[in-house]
């Protein structure tokens, strides 16, 4: 049961990064056509999150492989 927790807890960090992707890609894009010359204040922020967002999904994609080979070797096990 702990698998299932676990690998519904990396997806769920997989959607909240890539909505995080999402959502710092529209403000980025915002900043550059509302501001002729955005200036790196205006973009600091969001690109930090978007590197922060971007592993969050990697980091959750590797518990994803993680508990999928697992679960695998449990099942190799018992067959």
């Amino acid at each position: 049961m702990s698998d299932i927790n676990a690998l519904s807890n990396a997806m769920s960090g997989i959607y909240r990064g890539m909505d995080g992707l999402r959502k710092n890609a529209s403000e980025i894009a915002s900043a550059t056509q509302l501001e002729s010359g955005a200036t790196a204040q205006s973009l600091t922020r969001p690109i930090i999150e978007m590197k922060e967002n971007q592993q969050l999904v990697q980091a959750s994609a590797r518990a994803v492989k993680i508990i999928d080979e697992t679960i695998g070797s449990l099942f190799d096990e018992k067959v």
